[in-house]
């Protein structure tokens, strides 16, 4: 029995290293587009507008399928849904390289995002059918540091491969690895979780009763304001350290990667805190939402990178950086915690949705706001104030955090939040 325990523990943990992987996968592929940037343009002429209208495009599909995906998930499984997203956001990269003008560069941009909205519903289904409560935020932080792995690797192996050769193939080589990646998921992912974690009998809850819940409307309004700050850091800071601070593409390539690198770090250690506070005693409301507020109170910090020296920047950057992904590896375990596995998918799928369509809106204004002669301080300014306006709804909106903390009345057709 023991030496059994020990397989099934080693096994979900496998697991959980090879979503990682995809994950660090799908954030190479966004990164493809900032990072190139300086390269394409000499082919393809891109104002700051439009590079704008480009994230927004991604973006705006992300979000559709960011709700699509999750309930694509919950239908066919996580094995078979997986695979199915992950093949169809590879070939949209690949599909870039292609390019020769920016109608096909957006329609690529608009087919990546619908691939990619599937990733994080399912990794939050197989942290849900795989891991217990108080492992479920230190696997959701070692997969949300996947974000980390693949936002560090894409400066450096771009900047390389653009040194080498001519920027499309950047998007043939990314897309390659995601098409690996798809085999390698299909021969390794079987079945649901085991014992008492996988609860895939229990009916899903209809999307009338998620859309009326008080705290999936709050977890989702939080990842707008949240997500509205992270894309715009995710792809503007490449441009940032291009357009205000005099980089090129070997300076990108050589120090673009230190802020993600923070990231990845912070995505593990709010994980592992918030499993530690409960494996101390502590509540799950009490674990998950200390570790929320202090990863929200690192975020005003970027306030101050306009004003010090593009050293001290990239210091301030790593440390924003550090709360964002901690904050966002939390906020994605609270669907498993409190929702049953039938409809994880989902209400992951809508708290994404909302992030993404924080990102896309928020992307087009920064895009407009500096083409109309706004700085960068203003946008700081703007985005070091949104995670704390995000923990100030979670704090009113999601009740006391308990599993079960969700029950579905069939007669009135409401979600009850016990």
């Amino acid at each position: 029995m023991a030496r059994r325990k020990l397989q099934r523990t080693s096994r979900a943990w496998y697991f959980v290293a090879l979503v990682a992987a995809a994950i660090a996968i799908s954030y190479f592929d966004r990164q493809t587009l900032p990072v190139a940037i300086s390269a394409i343009t000499r082919t393809i002429h891109i104002s700051d507008a439009q590079f704008g209208w480009l994230q927004a495009a991604f973006l705006s599909t992300y979000a559709v399928m960011y709700v699509g995906g999750g309930r694509l998930l919950d239908a066919i499984g996580t094995r078979a849904g997986f695979a199915l997203i992950m093949i169809w956001w590879s070939l949209a990269c690949a599909l870039q390289g292609l390019a020769r003008g920016l109608p096909l560069l957006a329609t690529a941009r608009l087919l990546l995002g619908m691939g990619e909205g599937g990733g994080f519903p399912a990794a939050t289904r197989v942290v849900a059918e795989w891991l217990p409560a108080e492992q479920r935020s230190t696997g959701m932080g070692i997969i949300n540091a996947g974000t980390a792995v693949g936002s560090v690797l894409a400066p450096p192996l771009i900047g390389l491969i653009l040194w080498r050769g001519n920027w499309r193939e950047v998007f043939f080589v990314s897309g390659g690895l995601g098409l690996l990646w798809a085999v390698w998921w299909l021969a390794a992912f079987r079945g649901d979780g085991p014992g008492p974690v996988s609860r895939a009998a229990e009916a899903s809850i209809p999307w009338s009763g998620l859309l009326r819940s008080r705290r999936v409307v709050g977890l989702a309004s939080a990842k707008f304001l949240s997500d509205s700050a992270w894309y715009f850091y995710l792809f503007w800071l490449p441009k940032y350290l291009y357009d205000a601070r005099g980089f090129d593409v070997r300076h990108v390539s050589t120090f673009g990667w230190i802020p993600y690198a923070a990231s990845g770090v912070g995505s593990f250690l709010g994980g592992w805190y918030s499993s530690h506070l409960m494996r101390t005693g502590h509540s799950l409301n009490f674990s998950r939402k200390l570790a929320l507020g202090l990863s929200a109170a690192l975020m005003p910090a970027v306030m101050l990178v306009p004003r010090v020296p593009v050293s001290f920047a990239l210091v301030l950057f790593s440390v924003v950086f550090f709360g964002q992904q901690s904050w966002s590896g939390l906020i994605m375990t609270v669907p498993a915690d409190v929702f049953p596995l039938r409809s994880v998918g989902s209400v992951a799928g809508l708290i994404g949705f909302g992030g993404a369509v924080g990102g896309a809106t928020f992307g087009v204004v920064a895009g407009e706001l500096l083409k109309h002669g706004a700085g960068y301080s203003t946008l700081f300014f703007i985005a070091g104030s949104l995670h704390l306006l995000a923990f100030g709804i979670i704090l009113l909106t999601s009740g006391i955090l308990r599993a079960p903390a969700t029950e579905f009345n069939t007669g009135t057709g409401a979600l009850v939040e016990l």
